[in-house]
């Protein structure tokens, strides 16, 4: 594949991975509905195999990997659902997965990569050491390398989260996803452009960390740098792939507060009774700041609101409330 990922190979991917990936449920919530003023549908990638959207990407790269490159297996540098996901997926396959995970990566998600098998090596916390690092293991194995967004069958994999929604909840008027590197945003906006054309699609992005907000806006590539913020699922600066698409087939990106984040978190919790990761409720939590004017110029009153829940992995051990 070396070209925008098209509608026939969205629904090649989806074919393709169906019964190997989980295909998740819309849930809504009347409470949640009133509260926001909005019809709102959830795509719950939190019960996704190993807990993330993350987990379609890397089926679709494996299921897709040449016979005779199954041997030498896979590799990653990733310390949280990507890493998780590519080594489920190879495992279910009996193909390796080498992971380059930093040092200081948590324990639960070390655990859980352990659990799917994935053959870890540790590194100094940084992109450059990561990427030495990666390059060192690539050479020693010969494994193929699946990037976790800036790469097209892993855009075509995530997109097929956005073909299940809309398949199930036609005419939308709006389709939101949070924005990190890009990969599941960009496959959720060309699934929207194909499938439902009349669909805005609205990403939702951590104000703590909003490279991808200020390249939009100022059409032009403005890296991360030094993030903070609690979603940390959305640290990672926009793709050389990722970034057009985004330009071209996104509506708008919305920043969110870290209290609306963990509001936003909370309300789904307790409300909806289901369990997701600070990332997921970036969208949600950028819509409650529009409810709450701070966005003068946008209204989603009674709109049909898709929203994709991108995944439940969190430390139940440190959660953001008391």
């Amino acid at each position: 594949m070396e070209t925008v990922p098209s509608l026939a190979d969205i629904n090649y991917a989806a074919d393709l991975t169906s019964g190997f990936i989980h295909r998740t449920p819309v849930l809504s919530s009347r409470n949640l509905n009133e509260i926001l003023g909005a019809k709102i549908w959830f795509k719950c990638e939190n019960f996704q195999k190993a807990g993330a959207f993350k987990f379609r990407g890397a089926s679709y790269n494996i299921l897709t990997l040449p016979e005779e490159e199954r041997e030498r297996g896979v590799c990653t540098h990733s310390s949280g659902n990507h890493a998780q996901a590519l080594a489920l997926a190879a495992r279910k396959k009996g193909i390796p997965a080498h992971i380059v995970m930093p040092e200081t990566s948590s324990p639960v998600k070390i655990a859980a990569v352990e659990g799917y098998r994935g053959k870890i090596t540790y590194c100094k916390p940084t992109l450059e050491a990561r990427e030495s690092t990666l390059l060192q293991v690539q050479e020693q194995t010969g494994a193929r390398e699946i990037h976790p967004y800036n790469d097209l069958k892993t855009i075509t994999g995530q997109a097929t989260a956005a073909k299940e929604l809309i398949e199930e909840v036609p005419e939308l008027d709006i389709i939101m996803a949070p924005v990190g590197g890009g990969g599941l945003l960009s496959g959720t906006a060309l699934t929207s452009k194909y499938m439902s054309p009349s669909t805005l699609v609205i990403a939702g992005e951590p104000a703590m960390a909003d490279d991808a907000y200020r390249s939009f806006y100022q059409k032009k590539f403005i890296p991360s740098v030094n993030p903070t913020t609690i979603a940390d699922g959305l640290l990672t600066s926009l793709g050389s792939l990722t970034f057009p698409i985004i330009l071209e087939n996104v509506d708008q990106i919305l920043r969110a507060s870290e209290a609306s984040i963990i509001q936003a978190m909370h309300l789904v919790w307790e409300r909806m009774k289901i369990i997701i990761e600070p990332s997921s409720a970036v969208p949600l939590a950028a819509l409650m700041e529009v409810k709450e004017n701070r966005y003068k110029s946008l209204d989603f009153k009674d709109k049909r609101i898709g929203i994709i829940l991108s995944g439940g992995n969190l430390d139940l051990y440190n959660l953001p409330w008391k």
